[in-house]
């Protein structure tokens, strides 16, 4: 099967339908925004309609109540959303899976000639004929046509509108497919046929692309790779791209509608196989000693022993009921049949009496979304078909059912037809009970009554109409079905099921009645909707029966679950386990996962678990890893008892630890009580009230603070802010600020629209104190830092706070390998919980402490010169290579005793070269330094808790947070240092921040002067006489001296790589094409340098520095710069001219002729980019620091009547 082209279809059908539904919509006068309403000049019987075109569009005979229907539809279901829009889209989205359903389904019925006709309805029998059978043989597929229809296929055939045809034929197939699947094949609503614009001509249309893209074998049952299954990943990732626009797992509130499409995950095959076999199949097989059926199971898990525990229970294969409440498209339920075709061939019966036996009696299943119920209904009929040839025409019921929701109705009873007291109470317990059930689903519990004499009941209520009117018969017309529907609803959730099995939403963002209903039934077990499933499963479950998951492995570890496995470890058993490794789904999803089969009593106390994390790669990695494990009983299976699993604290299912490493966690002390974990601020609006450091005024920013009280009344705005990062030990991820002016005022009162304060500053006595500082979320090991005092902290930069005596000893624990195993036992996740963190034992008296303390400062020293040495940091102070010509000059003047200046002793000269290979030494001996330390810090932790034989001291390259040496991002990083000296941030006269905001101060200037304009310009050609090229090489030279210019700068060319004739033209290609990518790279899209960027001529760009920016920037660039260049250019182009005109040299020529064209292009791209520049100059817009590059960057790109004019490069 070949799911590439199959998603590829898939995602380009549903865009194709609904564009082409909307289209359609639109030409009758219904569009996203609203409904046009007919014009003045319409008939009864003829409308007309203005939707822009030249033409008014008229509408007549059936098209016109078929508008009426969609418009009616459209009325009705915007009183229960938002909008209009809303509403509108919902239907488009529902007609377009409606089709797209039916297409598949009949494209598989039709290949694997299932179709009662026998005539194929999309495609041709004759490979080599491009019009489908059915408009070939019409009279002859069964249709039902009427005279009147019959002429209407002759008539059209006669005026060769093949395609409107089709559609007839198609739509006709449908109806007639209702009468043997009625579940998917509904009867279309008037609207839905309307907007059906299907064509099997169009080579880009969904036909086409349906018969021709995806290979016919995949729909076919009997080639290999052909299965059913087609059907559910056509689905999955017909809706994949709306579940990546919806959510990304675990982040946000899904709106009721997008429910579906964000909870829907189509479950790896093995897997399928996995859990069906170890519920379904180790069910049967307990109570049945001499099945054969173990030899058929390739995934069923037998104890290394090979004995089952046998259960004395005699069964018929028909109470083997296995459930699906969030069934999807069927898969589970389709592997599930195979099975049960097994179990019933084991008991003698004939499979096709055992198909007819397994859709009535075996299977049920529900799901909120209709459009995966009618796949799975569909996918489950298809494989009693494959069993039975008569399965669809013998009419059969089966248990699947979509869930509805009762907000329709306000009561069930009706004056005069509904006179049974009792069975009216079991009425208005349905409608009580299934309000909101489009959210809720399955996990509502339904009471047990008799709803198959209520069903009776309903049925006959009609009889009972003493007089007929229209209330009466509205009543008998809508709400009897419905409350059938309800009925069948509450007779599947109210059984109980010797298997269920499922892959439950993965959601933990809940809102509406959702969110209150599962925190007032299921508040221990609410951390998210799948966990809220694996409790409520149980009760779905018969005593002895198993329920079967994938979920997430995050249940296993972290604490929100604890409650969870307190309950099962409890209460339940867990039969077996498999744990896929790290990020082996995240092409589905991204989050680790395991499968797993609980037994609802807790009479097995042994349970079988398979660790897969060593087997790094996808779900097929995992599958041959987990076959072959099985195959070798090899160290990655353990059993286990049930109750090991409390010997630690919070109940972690950490199957794999060996005794020593469960008996350390019997120590008396841990992290929680020596360095108690703390989740600090949330501000909710990180964007207003966070910056990083370099985006505001320097001066506002209170460094080293020491207390709350001391920030209150020291008058600045902006403090030092954790809030996580980037995998680094030891030092670092120094980077944001927060607003906490005035002890925090803003962010303590901010609202919402009710008055509620949003915010949530949390442990307010820790802020501003030493601390150790981690990020929430890493997808690398768990790194600590230190952090010094002044710092307030997030709720993603989660912080402890040990004493001044443990600090460093606890950092040195935290960022030992030993502790990383602790870490994985506790929560293996990318999420560092601080109630995880609390649980890390620790051992403080040890005769090695002195020596982790001193290594452990050491390796933060050597941390902090790594992360100071660049811009980044606001302690940075110069760019190391200049640092050393810095100190090589020193050593000059030393030594000759001469005190001049540098600007006076050009005589001394540095290769940048010998530079860079001191500070590469320099960065290889830090680097091995902290390797080293780190290596010994994990041998003396390993040592203290005995951990020999589980871990090894040793640490990669790429676990140590250290830089390594890499020549381009230093010369990159120089080039950055340099700009910052031309603009006045830095100066070769002061270290650290010459200016970046406050009052400008000449005398920090005196080796290199900055800019006086603040504007830079960056040409093609040197054109300017503070061209950057020019002003570079200047720098350049006075840093390293005159004598070795040239070398340095050819040096400087080969590191970065670009195209050029001299190192001068590589250097300038740099500064036109890269430059400011890589600066909007390194500052997090947040650059304190703007270019000024006509566009892709590179007619103009000009760099100015944000914080000297004024309200005359835009103006003094336009016309100091920007005129000035565009004279140039007349310039160039009439020197180009004469050189045409005058040359006798063809070779000079054709480079006039080529450089004057590029020279109009420039021209003309000036001039069109002056016109926006002028609109915005006129303005004179000035900044203000604090509201940081996002904000300002805009501002200052938006005219006063509101017009984006974009002047600047693109962020």
């Amino acid at each position: 099967m070949n799911k590439i082209e199959i998603r590829k279809f898939a995602e380009w059908a549903r865009e194709k339908l609904i564009s082409d539904i909307i289209y359609k919509a639109g030409m009758l006068g219904i569009n996203e925004k609203r409904i046009i309403d007919k014009l003045p000049q319409s008939t009864e019987d003829l409308h007309f309609f203005d939707i822009g075109t030249k033409e008014y569009v008229q509408i007549s005979g059936e098209e016109l109540k078929q508008r009426a229907a969609l418009v009616q539809t459209i009325r009705d279901r915007e009183k229960n959303y938002k909008s209009y829009k809303e509403a509108f889209d919902t239907i488009v989205e529902e007609i377009a899976y409606t089709w797209f359903n039916r297409l598949i389904a009949i494209r598989f019925m039709e290949v694997n000639d299932y179709l009662p006709s026998g005539i194929r309805v999309l495609s041709s029998e004759n490979v080599v004929k491009k019009e489908p059978d059915l408009v070939t043989d019409p009279f002859n597929a069964d249709l039902d046509l009427t005279d009147i229809e019959q002429n209407r296929v002759i008539e059209l055939k006669n005026q060769n509108k093949f395609d409107e045809l089709f559609r007839m034929l198609f739509i006709k197939q449908c109806n007639k497919l209702h009468e043997i699947l009625p579940e998917l094949f509904e009867r279309t609503s008037d609207y839905t046929e309307l907007l059906l614009t299907i064509s099997y001509t169009d080579l880009d249309g969904i036909v086409y692309k349906l018969v021709h893209d995806i290979k016919e074998a995949d729909f076919n049952i009997t080639s290999e790779g052909g299965q059913v299954e087609i059907i559910g990943w056509l689905y999955q990732y017909y809706i994949s791209k709306k579940h990546d626009e919806i959510i990304n797992i675990y982040k946000g509130t899904i709106k009721k509608a997008d429910i579906p499409a964000a909870t829907q995950l189509f479950t790896t095959d093995w897997v399928v196989r996995y859990m069906v076999d170890n519920s379904l199949g180790r069910y049967w097989i307990e109570r049945n000693p001499n099945s054969k059926l173990i030899e058929k199971l390739d995934f069923l898990v037998v104890p290394k022993d090979g004995q089952i525990n046998y259960v004395d229970e005699k069964i018929d294969p028909k109470d083997l009921t296995f459930f699906d409440p969030c069934m999807g498209s069927g898969h589970i339920l389709v592997y599930a049949f195979d099975v049960l075709i097994e179990i019933y061939r084991e008991c003698g019966y004939l499979d096709r009496d055992a198909a007819l036996n397994i859709i009535q009696h075996n299977l049920f299943g529900m799901d909120i979304d209709k459009r995966a119920y009618q796949l799975a209904y569909f996918a489950i009929m298809m494989k009693a078909r494959s069993y039975n040839r008569r399965a669809l025409t013998q009419t059969i019921s089966n248990n699947l059912s979509v869930i509805e929701e009762s907000n329709s109705i306000e009561r069930f009873t009706f004056d005069g037809i509904t006179n049974d007291k009792e069975q009216n109470k079991i009425g208005e317990y349905l409608v009580n009970a299934y309000k909101d059930a489009k959210e809720i689903g399955t996990l509502q519990t339904i009471e047990e009554y008799d709803y198959n004499s209520f069903k009776k009941y309903l049925l006959s209520l009609e009889k009972n109409v003493s007089r007929y009117d229209i209330f009466s018969s509205a009543w008998l017309m809508s709400v009897v079905p419905f409350m059938l529907q309800l009925t069948k609803q509450a007779i599947i959730m109210s059984k109980k099921y010797a298997v269920v099995c499922t892959n439950p939403p993965y959601m933990n963002k809940l809102e509406g009645p959702l969110k209150k209903f599962v925190v007032d039934h299921y508040k221990p077990y609410s951390s998210d909707l799948f966990s809220v499933f694996m409790y409520r499963n149980f009760d779905f479950c018969k005593k002895n029966g198993y329920s079967a998951f994938m979920t997430p492995n995050v249940w296993m570890f972290i604490k929100s679950y604890e409650k969870l496995r307190e309950y099962i470890i409890n209460s339940k058993s867990i039969d077996s386990l498999v744990q896929m490794a790290k990020g082996a789904f995240y092409k589905e999803a991204t989050v680790d996962i395991c499968a797993f089969v609980l037994r609802n009593d807790s009479l097995c106390k042994y349970g079988t678990y398979i660790r897969l994390d060593k087997f790094k790669g996808d779900m097929e990695v995992q599958r041959m890893a987990f076959l072959k494990e099985l195959e070798l009983s090899s160290n990655n299976i353990f059993i286990k008892r049930i109750d090991e699993f409390k010997d630690i604290e919070g109940f972690p299912i950490a199957y794999w630890i060996s005794e020593t490493t469960k008996s350390v966690f019997k120590s008396p002390i841990n992290i929680g009580k020596i360095s108690p974990p703390k989740q600090g601020l949330a501000t909710a609006n990180n964007d207003r009230f966070l910056r990083l450091w370099y985006e505001v005024d320097i001066s506002k920013i209170g460094f080293g603070i020491g207390s709350v009280e001391e920030a209150a009344i020291s008058e600045k705005k902006w403090f030092p802010y954790n809030k996580g990062g980037a995998y680094r030990r030891w030092y670092g991820n120094r980077e944001y600020i927060v607003n906490w002016e005035n002890d925090g005022f803003e962010i303590k009162n901010f609202k919402d629209e009710n008055g509620k304060v949003r915010s949530r500053p949390q442990n307010i006595q820790f802020y501003f104190k030493p601390a150790i500082t981690w990020s929430d979320t890493t997808s690398a090991n768990f790194s600590g830092r230190y952090a010094d005092k002044g710092f307030i902290f997030d709720v993603k930069g989660s912080s402890g706070f040990p004493s001044k005596h443990d600090l460093m000893y606890i950092l040195g624990l935290l960022n030992s390998n030993v502790s990383q195993e602790f870490i994985r036992i506790l929560n293996p996740t990318i999420t560092t919980q601080v109630g995880d963190m609390a649980r890390i034992p620790v051992i403080l008296n040890s005769p090695y402490r002195d020596e982790v303390e001193l290594m452990v400062k050491e390796n933060v020293a050597l941390s902090r010169q790594d992360w100071d040495a660049f811009e980044v940091s606001w302690d940075f102070e110069r760019h190391p290579l200049v640092c050393i010509a810095q100190s090589f000059r020193e050593l000059v003047v030393n030594k000759k005793n001469i005190t001049d200046s540098w600007n006076e002793n050009n005589n001394s000269n540095f290769s940048l070269e010998s530079c860079y290979m001191l500070w590469q030494e320099k960065c290889i001996k830090r680097f091995n330094k902290v390797k080293t330390n780190e290596e010994r810090i994990n041998e003396i932790f390993i040592n203290i808790y005995g951990l020999e034989i589980e871990l090894s001291p040793l640490v990669s390259d790429k676990e140590v947070t250290i830089r390594k040496e890499n020549l381009q991002r230093e010369i990159k990083s120089l080039i950055s240092y340099a700009v910052g000296c031309m603009f006045g941030r830095y100066s070769l006269d002061v270290d650290g921040l010459a200016y970046a905001g406050g009052e400008w101060d000449n005398k920090k200037y005196i080796t290199y002067i900055p800019d006086k304009d603040n504007c830079i310009p960056i040409t093609d050609e040197e054109y300017f006489e503070d061209d950057i090229v020019g002003r570079f090489c200047k720098f350049i030279e006075i840093v390293f001296g005159k004598d070795s210019l040239e070398d340095n700068l050819k040096y400087i060319a080969n590191a970065l790589g670009n195209r050029g004739n001299t190192s001068r033209d590589v250097i300038r290609n740099y500064f036109l094409n890269d430059f400011i990518k890589d600066h909007i790279k390194i500052y997090q899209k947040r650059p304190i340098y703007w270019l000024f960027d006509s566009g892709k001529q590179n007619g103009f760009k000009a760099l100015c520095y944000m914080h000297r920016w004024n309200a005359d920037t835009i103006g003094n660039m336009r016309v100091e710069y920007l005129h000035r260049m565009q004279k140039v250019y007349d310039k160039e182009i009439e020197r180009m001219q004469e050189i045409i005109d005058n040359s006798h040299d063809n070779k000079a020529i054709n480079k006039a002729i080529k450089r004057k064209e590029k020279l109009q292009k420039q021209l003309k791209e000036t001039k069109h980019y002056d016109a926006l520049v002028a609109h915005l100059a006129h303005s004179r817009i000035n900044i203000d620091l604090d509201d940081g590059v996002k904000i300002n960057y805009e501002k200052v790109q938006t005219t006063i009547d509101g017009e984006k004019l974009q002047i600047l490069v693109k962020i």
